[in-house]
């Protein structure tokens, strides 16, 4: 194992994500990944949801965890959402992403805003 892959630390939190365009809520097993730097959705869980998206002016690579570029994925599509965990609710710009076997990832910085709420 890695010395990167030995500093990660992974949890499943569950929360509301209400859609600011429709009001919406659904309910999502989000990964918190303190590894990732931002938060993502997943490209699939967008579409059947129907959830309107906004396309960046210039598309975002993206990079493995041994930092070479991603040849299947860039981020070209943002969504803002009003994220709901426990008692703290907050709206976030999410990067839109084929994420395989989560509908939501929350990165470092998400947990470096609100670590003492997860603890």
């Amino acid at each position: 194992m890695s010395m990167l892959n030995a500093c990660r630390v992974f949890l499943i939190l569950s929360i509301k994500v209400l859609t600011t365009n429709t009001a919406e809520t659904y309910s999502v097993k989000a990964l918190l990944d303190y590894g990732m730097m931002g938060s993502f959705i997943d490209k699939n869980f967008i579409q059947t949801r129907q959830i309107n998206t906004q396309s960046l002016f210039c598309s975002i690579l993206v990079f493995n965890i041994d930092r070479s570029p991603n040849e299947t994925d860039q981020i070209s599509k943002v969504v803002d959402i009003i994220l709901c965990y426990n008692s703290h609710s907050e709206w976030m710009l999410l990067a839109v992403s084929s994420l395989e076997k989560q509908n939501l990832i929350l990165g470092y910085s998400w947990l470096k805003d609100y670590n003492l709420e997860v603890d």
